[in-house]
């Protein structure tokens, strides 16, 4: 199986302002001179993280996911980041994945982060999504949901005699600073245990309520190894996830194998 390229945009966010995040966006995105197959972009990334989705949100056909849309593919790349999407009368916090086709997926987040409102205000999600490129596996989650693993964990019904359910979790986060220990704990263990790559993109920067985000993006080794971190800067950052360590690592310990089984409810 090919190795996989994948680039992640750690970036400060305009409040509220869609025009001036896409027009920033977009000039990041252009100014990647690497070969890259996937750019993941923050929670939220056309808004920040508002709790104001009455005036925000989008139709699957609004600006954002067109410009996404135009994105993926005139640059030949998937994009994915979530944003504020409104659907029979519900809001949500969605992921999209946008395949260069112009075909996309979407997950609904599933843990809204009642500490700042955000179940008052958002839908939450029952299903997940794991994308294929490649022959990669990708399990794509929103921010919260790293707080609780069994939504992360692979899934023993899912996985086959060869190889566990997916291949590559990534999270993309409004994470504020002062639980930063948290967020980097986790995103190690995450990986360890599902014995994966791990990504997880935060913002930088203040938002509208005057929270700082660190970033403290990471990139994780199926051994729980710290293979890029950035702390507090703008950064974008591209690497190439090799296929031959991860088959290395579950063949070596395939401690996969020995996982309870479990099933996810609604």
């Amino acid at each position: 199986m090919p190795n996989l390229t994948i680039t992640t945009i750690q970036t400060n966010l305009s409040w509220e302002d869609k025009a001036a995040n896409l027009r920033m966006l977009e000039a990041k995105i252009n100014a990647i001179e690497e070969h890259t197959e996937i750019v993941v972009l923050p929670e939220m990334f056309s808004t920040g993280f508002s709790m104001r989705p009455q005036l925000l949100a989008e139709t699957m056909d609004g600006a954002t996911v067109n410009w996404m849309k135009r994105m993926a593919v005139s640059r030949r790349i998937i994009i994915t980041g979530s944003i504020i999407i409104k659907e029979e009368d519900k809001f949500y916090n969605r992921l999209i994945w946008m395949l260069p086709t112009g075909d996309y997926g979407i997950y609904n987040k599933r843990h809204l982060f009642a500490y700042s409102g955000e179940d008052q205000h958002y839908t939450a999600g029952n299903k997940r999504l794991i994308a294929s490129v490649k022959g990669w596996k990708i399990n794509l989650q929103v921010c919260y949901d790293l707080r609780f693993p069994v939504w992360a964990r692979q899934s023993p019904a899912a996985s086959t005699a060869t190889a566990p359910e997916y291949d590559v979790l990534i999270y993309v986060a409004n994470w504020p600073e002062k639980r930063n220990h948290a967020w980097k704990t986790l995103l190690c263990a995450r990986a360890i245990e599902n014995q994966c790559y791990v990504i997880g993109l935060n913002r930088v920067g203040y938002d509208g309520n005057n929270i700082y985000h660190s970033g403290n993006s990471l990139v994780i080794s199926p051994l729980g190894e710290v293979l890029y971190h950035m702390a507090d800067e703008e950064d974008i950052f591209t690497i190439t996830l090799e296929k031959e360590i991860l088959n290395e690592v579950r063949t070596k310990f395939p401690f996969w194998k020995d996982a309870d089984g479990f099933n996810l409810s609604k």
